[in-house]
């Protein structure tokens, strides 16, 4: 009995010790404070997103390399907690650095507007003639060959032989010899000749030779640039038929067209410095003289007319110019002006991506007025000293869109 109760105190102290180590191995492993931390860490790295930099519509939830291009995938879109705004985008700094997103601070400027007019040099209207005979008669002799003759004022042109005038001076002569008793028929025969244009001189000299003259003179009325030649020798014409165009280039026009939404920044005396094709290296300043009121049915646009001296004679007709008015929007100077970069225009509305205090891209629908070149005018939807993105707009819009969240494709 004493052996029996021996073995059953070592049996006892065995179990108890057995049970001392199962309930320590215990405790090492369920209070262990590392592994309640994993399923935290797990289902932070879940929400991680990984995309490529090519191919923005990849979106995978671990890293490793682009199922289209290869190249390398980065963490795009970062979650947190739940004060975070679900309307926001929030980018990573590597993926704001591979996009190449820049942002600006909104603020007030003064807005001009860089307008590009695109239009040809011509002559001036005021400085054209037509050289028309002014007596019925036959070409005898032309002393203009071709078109582009630099003719000037007095100048030769052309001989006519003209039976009427033939009959004229004959009536003038024998009413010359009793002008003493007849002087009002003597004038009437004058007068007849007058209406022909020839001058006192010429008639003059009619009554002193005694002779009719057989072949009259045309003579240049303006110097200038023969730009239309219609008639040739032997050519029967009539009173008042055009010899020759006549165009004096020392003063020419250049017109250029402006589109129905560039007239309203438009005025008569507004500066304007052009260039022409043919000329680089030269440059050109002067006002606006005269804005058509008529809009072309065709072309949709109106002349907008500025007056060039030339004389040097390098401005031709028909040249192209390139034109660039600056115009003072003194009704918007108290606006604020932002990149045209910055703007996404959907057709209907135009958005921009403002940043957010926790560094977040929130998108925002805005009111532009007027484009100014590179940049616009904005009528409502920012305040001074907000930051937007101005370069990577479109990018950060895709990566918007990729997320489900507002972008400018929405309704």
């Amino acid at each position: 009995m004493k052996r029996y109760n021996t073995i059953f105190k070592q049996k006892s102290v065995q179990f108890a010790l057995v049970a001392l180590g199962s309930l320590f191995l215990g405790w090492m492993l369920f209070h262990n404070p590392k592994p309640a931390k994993e399923p935290h860490q797990h289902a932070e790295a879940k929400k991680e997103i990984w995309t490529c930099s090519m191919d923005p519509q990849v979106k995978l939830d671990k890293p490793g390399k682009c199922p289209i291009c290869g190249m390398d995938l980065i963490p795009l879109v970062t979650s947190g907690g739940s004060t975070m705004d679900s309307t926001a985008l929030y980018l990573t700094p590597e993926a704001v650095q591979l996009a190449n997103i820049s942002t600006s601070i909104v603020s007030h400027a003064t807005p001009v507007k860089e307008l590009r007019l695109f239009g040809k040099v011509q002559a001036d209207e005021r400085l054209l003639e037509s050289q028309t005979a002014h007596i019925p008669g036959r070409i005898e002799k032309l002393y203009i060959s071709f078109t582009g003759e630099t003719v000037r004022k007095g100048q030769l042109l052309a001989l006519i032989n003209s039976p009427n005038l033939i009959s004229a001076q004959e009536e003038l002569l024998e009413t010359a010899k009793s002008s003493a008793d007849q002087p009002e028929i003597f004038e009437a025969a004058k007068d007849k000749l007058r209406q022909w244009k020839l001058t006192d001189a010429q008639i003059d000299q009619i009554v002193r030779s005694g002779k009719v003259k057989n072949n009259f003179e045309v003579l240049a009325g303006s110097s200038g640039i023969v730009t239309s030649k219609r008639v040739n020798t032997g050519d029967y014409v009539n009173a008042g038929s055009v010899l020759f165009e006549v165009a004096n280039l020392s003063n020419v026009w250049v017109l250029f067209d402006a589109y129905e939404s560039d007239l309203p920044f438009l005025k008569v005396g507004n500066s304007i410095s052009f260039s022409l094709q043919a000329l680089p290296g030269s440059k050109f300043t002067t006002n606006i003289k005269f804005i058509d009121p008529v809009m072309d049915p065709t072309s949709r646009v109106a002349k907008v007319r500025v007056e060039v001296n030339n004389a040097s004679g390098k401005l031709k007709p028909e040249m192209f110019a390139t034109g660039v008015v600056k115009a003072n929007l003194n009704q918007y100077k108290d606006k604020l002006v932002i990149p045209s970069t910055a703007v996404l225009w959907t057709g209907k509305r135009s958005v921009v991506y403002v940043k957010q205090n926790d560094g977040s891209f929130k998108m925002r629908e805005i009111e532009l007025g007027p484009m100014l070149g590179n940049s616009y005018v904005v009528l409502d939807g920012l305040t001074d000293g907000e930051e937007i993105i101005t370069e990577g707009t479109f990018s950060v819009d895709a990566a918007s869109q990729l997320e489900g969240k507002p972008s400018m494709m929405d309704q």
